[in-house]
């Protein structure tokens, strides 16, 4: 009752302030009754009518600390931060003990990147603070501004010891952990957790993907059903428990689970992709395209449904409507590095090699340096007759693997290609120096070369110097 007799008159306060604002005729309020009205419209992202409500009770109330603190925190939104100070000075003149007024200096601190001074001035706060958890969870955020992992995750953990709900807190704790990389730490901190707070459904939902992250899937298994039995509706448990299930090639189980979500909320396109991919694992071909076919139209964007659309048909061999899915795909976004690769490979299994070799190109170009995009790339160029493209591509993959054996060896055959045999014998020495058992490139890409006599006999000459 008393909840709801505060939110009426809260509702109260709020009409009667629009009211007069619409009017023009000025009423009375007392100092609670705007920092009410001030505070829901900042919450609300109404910054106009809470620099109107700061405006009109600071007239009333010219002396209220607290009215006066809404204004520093307007200043800040504002990044009027010299202001902000300025009055902030003005306030511990006159109440040297509000912790309110070290925690805006603080956050104005933050705001101009002092973190350290932001930290020294928190820590002062804490002598003037009744309530702690809020002034320890901005002093762990101010640490990790610091890259301070450590020291962030203990005044986190401080946090949520004053208030064991603090949801944020415990989440902020475990980025610390895993940022640190210390799984077994984070286990027994939620296990410890959990002993006060057994019914908890975050701290086993997290409590369970740390024992994913170290692959004990049993035991991720069994906090996930935890965290269920706590809340029924947890999505997030539903889920995570799909992944653990999925590992543990329990496809249907999973399929289950994932199926939950869909039912609890608006269908997310991450579940109806797994519900895909255990579909097809299970052999249920038809069901799992239709699976990738919803997930795509849930989120057009998401790179990973049209690429389970695109790898369905290469596996089973229907490169034509694996190419039709990878064009849609590259027409929603042209710079997806996969799709180029994707589109590059299914091009070149059709035998369209102009098409693959611009794949190939389009994928280096968006930062894709993988040994077998060069060196499919300028196979396709040596096959189309392009000596000069082929070495001019490759001398740039010389660059990333200066001491490849397959690069030298293609640059050789190139180069004996085009009647230049005294390049082509010092590629070829470098090859061979490298690895002689690869001299197997020249046979398959450049069988005339090999055929020729000299190069037979270097190679044998290496044959024989490695034996």
């Amino acid at each position: 009752m008393e909840f709801s007799q505060y939110d009426d008159n809260n509702n109260l306060s709020l009409t009667k302030f629009e009211s007069m604002l619409k009017t023009n005729n000025v009423l009375f309020f007392d100092s609670n009754e705007f920092e009410n009205i001030i505070h829901h419209y900042l919450e609300n992202g109404k910054i106009a009518l809470a620099k109107k409500a700061i405006k009109l009770g600071l007239e009333q109330h010219p002396t209220s600390t607290n009215l006066k603190l809404f204004k520093v925190e307007v200043y800040v939104f504002d990044n009027k931060l010299d202001l902000a100070d300025e009055l902030l000075n003005a306030l511990y003149e006159v109440e040297s003990t509000n912790e309110e007024i070290f925690i805006q200096k603080a956050n104005i601190l933050s705001k101009k990147d002092e973190h350290q001074n932001a930290i020294d001035i928190l820590q002062k706060a804490l002598e003037f603070s009744e309530g702690a958890a809020d002034i320890y969870s901005l002093l762990g955020m101010e640490y990790l501004f610091l890259d301070k992992f450590e020291d962030a995750k203990t005044y986190f953990i401080k946090c949520l010891e004053s208030d064991s709900e603090d949801y944020s807190a415990l989440y902020n704790i475990m980025y610390c952990f895993d940022f640190l990389e210390q799984n077994d730490e984070a286990i027994e901190y939620l296990n410890s957790y959990l002993n006060t707070n057994p019914y908890c459904e975050v701290a086993w939902h997290q409590l369970g993907k740390q024992y994913f992250s170290i692959k004990n899937y049993d035991k991720a298994l069994a906090a996930f059903d935890f965290a269920i039995i706590s809340d029924d509706v947890f999505i997030g448990a539903y889920l995570e428990k799909g992944k653990v299930l999925e590992k543990l090639k329990r496809f249907e189980e999973a399929i289950e689970n994932y199926k939950i979500t869909l039912a609890l909320d608006d269908p997310t396109s991450f579940a109806l992709l797994r519900i895909g991919h255990c579909y097809e694992k299970l052999g249920h071909n038809d069901l799992a395209v239709q699976h990738y076919y919803k997930t795509v139209e849930e989120d057009p964007l998401l790179d990973k449904g049209w690429i389970a659309i695109t790898n369905f048909y290469n596996k089973n061999q229907n490169y034509q409507k694996a190419l039709y899915y990878i064009n849609k795909a590259i027409n929603i976004d042209t710079e997806n590095v996969v799709y180029w690769k994707l589109y590059a490979q299914i091009n070149q299994r059709l035998n369209f090699l102009e098409e693959a070799e611009r794949g190939y190109k389009k994928a280096i170009e968006l930062g894709n340096y993988e040994l077998d995009i060069w060196l499919s790339r300028a196979d396709i160029l040596t096959h189309l007759g392009e000596f000069e493209a082929a070495i001019f591509s490759l001398d740039q993959t010389a660059d990333f693997y200066p001491d490849n054996e397959e690069v030298q060896y293609r640059l050789a055959g190139l180069y004996y290609m085009m009647d230049k045999s005294n390049q082509g014998y010092i590629y070829l020495q470098n090859a061979l120096q490298l690895n002689v058992e690869y001299y197997f490139i020249l046979e398959e890409l450049f069988p005339t070369v090999y055929q020729q006599k000299t190069v037979r006999e270097i190679i044998a000459k290496y044959q024989n110097a490695s034996n």
